[in-house]
């Protein structure tokens, strides 16, 4: 299935990817000056471009929650909204000003200082899988194909190329220029089908009629074991690097708690209006390709060209942002903590922005190769926060408190837990045993937080 767009709605594309390309390039001399330049806007990200980016980067996965409206309702911002919020408000409170004023460039840096230099190698590798683009470059690339026709493979690549190719050249600074304009098209495009939807169904209260009752349902019909296990894993704001890159390049503490609290706002406001318009599609299309709820509840007559052409945009918008982010991080975990950690240089220099630019274009192909292996947004997103965040985790707040670990077990209290999920995961898979019908989160978890008491030393 292929959309139909008028050449005015391509029009509007084509603009718009031509401007981010512009604004993106721009910025290439401007961070050359320094590695901090580069991966962190030289420590002055104001209070609009922290929430701007914050916001833009944080909806990845909109084809995805598209589907999951679609298949079950409100179910979708009980474990995708809710408990995100709750953990973004208690990051902004707690951790916010302490991770400003360590004056970190990534998380294994902060695993560095604080465990020892082979634990910040393993976090780096978890940091890494963490943060790959790899589910939102599979969305980019399904919707590319969905609207051009192309193969996914080509789809993918494109993708991958565009996302990527200015922050190559601008580093952070292109990532939070570019988030300028893709903020405000995922908002504009969104507010645009929502309006039109409810002008020409109706408001929900009538509109609505038709939806299944288990839509209404918090738990969408699955097990509260299910729906507990994503709350869970909406920890992994607390390990988010996109967060801790932020916070980190906030011209000061207050600017990162401030627009952390005002980033949740906008989330809210984006997260009502993404349910509305999905469950609007529930009401008026039939269809067994539910990822493409949004786009072909636009096509069915709600949108006239140019304005289907913004909301089409805000779509490639909401994934471009988080692609762009997602893949720089990367590239910073990959060329400069570890690459350049390794190779153990006597003095930064340039070294590691080299090391990180190099890191985009690794970071891209392994992306591209991931996507393929798991070709589902949600099953990415489950299997990495399944795994990666009991390693990461406790180990990460422990940073913050009195307890220490004894530095030759350092390594081991990282890199168990998420061994152990691993395993466990493909215990569940091939069903060897009724035990592991348990969420593999749940034992690495508590594997994590039994080492952090065997291996723990007296209080600083």
């Amino acid at each position: 299935m292929t959309a139909q767009l008028h050449f005015l709605d391509w029009l509007v594309i084509a603009a718009y990817i031509l401007v981010l390309l512009y604004l993106g390039i721009s910025q290439f001399k401007q961070n050359r000056t320094s590695s901090e330049q580069y991966i962190l806007a030289g420590r002055k990200l104001s209070l609009p471009a922290f929430v701007a980016t914050l916001v833009a980067t944080w909806y990845g996965g909109i084809l995805g929650i598209g589907e999951n409206i679609y298949l079950y309702g409100i179910q979708t911002w009980f474990i995708f909204g809710l408990p995100y919020y709750i953990f973004a408000i208690l990051f902004s409170l707690f951790l916010a000003d302490k991770i400003r004023s360590k004056k970190t460039v990534s998380i294994p840096d902060h695993f560095r200082s604080h465990y020892s230099p082979n634990a910040g190698i393993i976090s780096a590798v978890l940091v890494l899988i963490l943060a790959s683009p790899a589910p939102y470059i599979l969305s980019l690339g399904i919707l590319i194909k969905f609207l051009s026709g192309i193969p996914l493979s080509w789809a993918l690549i494109l993708a991958t190329g565009i996302s990527m190719s200015y922050t190559w050249f601008g580093g952070f600074n292109s990532v939070v220029k570019t988030d300028y304009v893709q903020f405000i098209f995922m908002f504009a495009g969104f507010a645009l089908l929502l309006f039109f939807s409810w002008m020409k169904l109706g408001p929900p209260s009538t509109a609505f009629q038709e939806i299944p009752s288990g839509h209404f349902d918090p738990m969408g019909g699955k097990s509260s074991g299910y729906v507990m296990v994503w709350f869970f894993i909406a920890l992994w704001t607390f390990i988010d690097p996109g967060f801790h890159q932020r916070t980190s390049a906030a011209d000061s503490s207050k600017t990162a708690r401030n627009g952390i609290l005002t980033a949740v706002g906008f989330w809210f406001i984006f997260d009502m209006m993404t349910l509305l318009t999905g469950l609007y599609a529930k009401s008026l299309i039939t269809t067994n390709e539910p990822m493409f709820a949004f786009v072909m509840l636009a096509q069915e007559n709600i949108l006239p060209p140019v304005l289907l052409g913004i909301f089409i945009t805000g779509l490639l918008a909401t994934l471009m942002s988080t692609v762009d982010s997602f893949g720089f991080i990367s590239a910073v975990t990959f060329g400069r903590d570890i690459l350049w950690r390794i190779k153990s240089p006597k003095s930064e220099n340039q070294k590691p922005m080299h090391f990180t630019q190099s890191g985009i274009i690794a970071v891209g192909f392994l992306a591209v190769l991931l996507a393929f292996t798991i070709p589902s947004v949600i099953d990415l997103w489950f299997t990495i926060g399944t795994v990666i965040i009991p390693g990461l985790l406790i180990p990460f707040l422990l940073t913050f408190t009195s307890i220490t670990i004894r530095p030759k077990f350092t390594s081991l209290f990282i890199l168990l837990p998420p061994v152990f999920s691993a395993i466990w995961l493909a215990g569940s898979s091939l069903e060897l045993h009724s035990i592991f019908s348990l969420q593999a989160f749940y034992p690495g978890i508590f594997l994590s937080m039994i080492l952090a008491v065997i291996f723990r030393t007296s209080s600083r």
